[in-house]
């Protein structure tokens, strides 16, 4: 019962976080928060999965530190998008203007 929830519950916040992703959002902000929530599930079951078989984790280190280049790489996209258009609403971008 213990190990259904533990790989039961990455799952759920997976599919939580794709939905969230998937819906139509207006704001780059909420994608970019539904794509670090889909980040964080994933080190999750990799953290669970290293540890299950005794592995050393390293490689959760690894993709904790990709994780963090791509979260702040996304930021500074966010960033940029305010200053030149003043929002971060999808509908006001246009591919002609960039």
């Amino acid at each position: 019962m213990l190990t259904l929830f533990f790989w039961g519950l990455p799952l759920f916040m997976f599919i939580c976080g794709g939905w969230v992703f998937g819906s139509k959002c207006k704001h780059l902000l909420l994608t970019l928060l539904s794509l670090e929530f889909i980040v964080l599930s994933l080190f999750l079951v990799l953290f669970m999965f290293l540890n299950n078989f005794n592995y050393e984790l390293f490689f959760s280190m690894i993709f904790l530190t990709f994780s963090v280049c791509e979260g702040a790489l996304g930021l500074s996209i966010l960033v940029s998008m305010i200053r030149t258009h003043g929002n971060d609403y999808f509908q006001s971008f246009s591919i002609l203007q960039c």
